[in-house]
């Protein structure tokens, strides 16, 4: 088993049905939360999700920040974030922490979606991945 050193989070190779597993309910969760966050969100009429075949969108509409794009890597077993803030990310997972992390920030996907999007939408973003 390969495994990969960072600062605070640990990579280990996933099979191929463990990842489709953790990936699938991350970026699903993911989703859910972020569909609710929009229907609170009712002065944001361009705010928009849309999840399918592994590719999870997020427009922060009126809020003027552009385009989130979330999406499952197979072959490298990763989650690659595309940022309007931060720019293009690809995060490993750390069984340890249940957590999808970049071994270049020492970061969980999890945290930077929470400080983006609070700072994005001006309100503490609870984001329910790590």
């Amino acid at each position: 088993m390969a495994v990969t050193r960072s600062q605070k989070y640990r990579m280990i190779e996933l099979d191929e049905i463990k990842y489709e597993k953790l990936s699938s309910q991350a970026l699903e969760s993911l989703t859910e939360y972020l569909e609710d966050l929009g229907d609170q969100m009712v002065d944001n009429e361009e705010f928009d999700i849309e999840y399918s075949q592994g590719v999870l969108t997020l427009r922060t509409g009126n809020a003027g920040a552009g385009v989130y794009v979330l999406n499952k890597q197979p072959p490298n077993k990763q989650i690659w974030l595309s940022s309007p803030i931060s720019g293009p990310e690809r995060y490993d997972y750390d069984a340890s922490h249940d957590a999808w992390f970049c071994r270049h920030t020492d970061q969980s996907l999890g945290q930077l979606l929470k400080s983006e999007l609070t700072e994005i939408f001006g309100q503490d973003i609870e984001i329910p991945i790590n």
